[in-house]
């Protein structure tokens, strides 16, 4: 038995563990092994020629001072290759879906610097979803991070299983879904999903789960981004990476701050948060080999934008996803605030000019409505300049245009999801735009793909009522008949 790589714990307080080594003292990240390899725990600092202190990436049940501590000689590894595609992994790397162990896979550490900027792409290009609201007022970048904002309960979990759906279908690339710190039953849940849309063999998913030491939920951000990396620079193909989500992984990285003793910062967050977050964004990169692109959700606290979790992940998002609770509580799905929604891909040097235009003239529209709102909640419709009011109505039926059916919702809505394209959005918005659709009912807007099943829903509609009222009308002669031998009755009845 070799002793430099052994050691004895001297504390355990909670998930911090500290360890003496007599005659090697292991380097910073080394992962180190206690009670026969049950117990995971990495080397965070050391204290001083004899002891580390480390954070436990397991449960410390049954963990007790004067234990012996096996050094691994090595970091977190991560497995890597075309194995791991169709699977599902813990933090450890460890299949999670009660399938064969996998193989054709090699292990990488989950600790890399990012990309050099000699190897970054400078192009910029749209990466289409398919999901109208986005395409047209905040189009996605490729190779870019993008940012979904909102509280609990407004559906950033739904838009990205969504997102998932569409692109995997016309996208040559590979997937990976990494659950940080969410729920376990999202996670079965969304398996089950891919594998019944038929698209689970070009994706990989990843879950560090609420239920697990905050060790394990800060370093499966990592072990996924490794997986992305493999895809991007070995095999040289696009990446669509999905964390849901980024704020669990600032919450984690704030527990061990606080039990690593370190002094808290604004709101009680850890000092080295823009650190930490800025070491996991940076490796998100588009290459000369390749690019990853990055969907995050974002939770944020008391729907408070500027919480320094949420305005720290602000600043490496090239489009920022606002989901608004008001839009969710009225019916409008994706609940996507377009005023608060902004994507850096929006100028005319990228999008174009016409889709540049609309999307301006569209928040132009919405704004306009925003303002009129409290004049008519007190005072009505009515008192409205003709003006105003045509802006009302333009404004409330693109409302409801950029509301979509989902396919991941079907199961509880009835509806059938729908695919727009960039070129429907557009002609669809610029139609309303131009009062094509003044004389509709803003119903037939509602929950529809392209503009012209508005017409359809409408004409249904109007056939639908036809027939009710002449349904009524066909019943009105019989009633009066009734009604008229009812009198005459009460009439010979009086007169005998």
């Amino acid at each position: 038995m070799n002793n430099q790589l052994f050691g004895v714990i001297v504390s355990v307080r909670g998930s911090v563990v500290d360890i003496r080594f007599d005659e090697y003292l292991p380097p910073i990240y080394s992962l180190l092994h206690a009670d026969q390899g049950k117990i995971v725990i990495e080397v965070l600092a050391q204290l001083d020629a004899y002891r580390v202190r480390g954070i436990a990436l397991t449960s410390t049940q049954g963990l007790a001072r004067g234990m012996p501590v096996e050094n691994t000689g090595g970091p977190l590894q991560a497995p890597v290759g075309k194995g791991i595609l169709s699977r599902m992994f813990d933090v450890f790397g460890n299949a999670i879906d009660r399938e064969a162990v996998p193989t054709d896979i090699q292990w990488r550490s989950v600790h890399s610097p990012p990309p050099p900027l000699v190897r970054r792409s400078t192009q910029s290009e749209i990466f289409e979803t398919g999901i109208k609201v986005i395409d047209v007022l905040v189009p996605l970048e490729r190779g870019g991070k993008a940012g979904l904002f909102g509280g609990a309960g407004v559906g950033k979990t739904v838009l990205l299983t969504e997102m998932i759906h569409n692109m995997i279908g016309h996208q040559q690339g590979v997937s990976i879904f990494c659950g940080i710190g969410e729920r376990c039953r999202e996670g079965e849940e969304l398996y089950r999903e891919m594998n019944q849309a038929g698209v689970l063999s070009n994706m990989v998913m990843i879950f560090g789960q609420m239920n697990e030491p905050p060790g394990a939920r800060f370093r499966v951000g990592h072990a996924a981004l490794t997986m992305a990396e493999y895809f991007r620079d070995d095999e040289h193909r696009d990446v669509l990476l999905l964390i849901d989500n980024i704020f669990r992984f600032i919450q984690a990285g704030m527990e061990i701050s606080g039990l690593m003793g370190q002094m808290p910062s604004r709101l009680g967050y850890q000092p080295t948060m823009g650190t930490e977050l800025s070491g996991l964004e940076e490796r998100i990169a588009n290459t000369d080999s390749g690019a990853i692109t990055s969907i995050q959700a974002v939770y944020v606290p008391a729907d408070d934008l500027t919480d320094p979790a949420a305005a720290h992940t602000f600043s490496h998002l090239s489009a920022s996803i606002v989901l608004s609770r008001k839009r969710a509580s009225e019916g409008l799905f994706p609940a996507i605030d377009p005023l608060q929604s902004s994507s850096k891909m929006a100028t005319p040097g990228i999008v174009g000019e016409r889709h540049y235009r609309l999307a301006q003239e569209i928040r132009r529209t919405l704004a306009q409505y925003e303002q009129l709102k409290d004049i008519i909640a007190m005072l009505g419709l009515e008192q409205l300049s003709p003006q105003d009011r045509k802006v009302v109505a333009r404004a409330r039926r693109l409302e409801r245009f950029l509301t979509q059916p989902f396919f991941t919702t079907e199961q509880f809505t009835g509806m059938n999801g729908k695919l727009v394209s960039l070129k429907d959005s557009l002609d669809g918005c610029e139609r309303i735009l131009h009062d094509e659709f003044k004389d509709y009912p803003e119903s037939a807007l509602y929950m529809i793909g392209s503009v012209d099943e508005a017409i359809l829903k409408a004409k249904s509609a109007k056939s639908a009522a036809k027939v009710s009222s002449e349904t009524e009308i066909g019943t009105k002669p019989i009633v009066e008949a009734n009604s008229q031998r009812e009198i005459q009755n009460a009439t010979d009845t009086d007169e005998s």
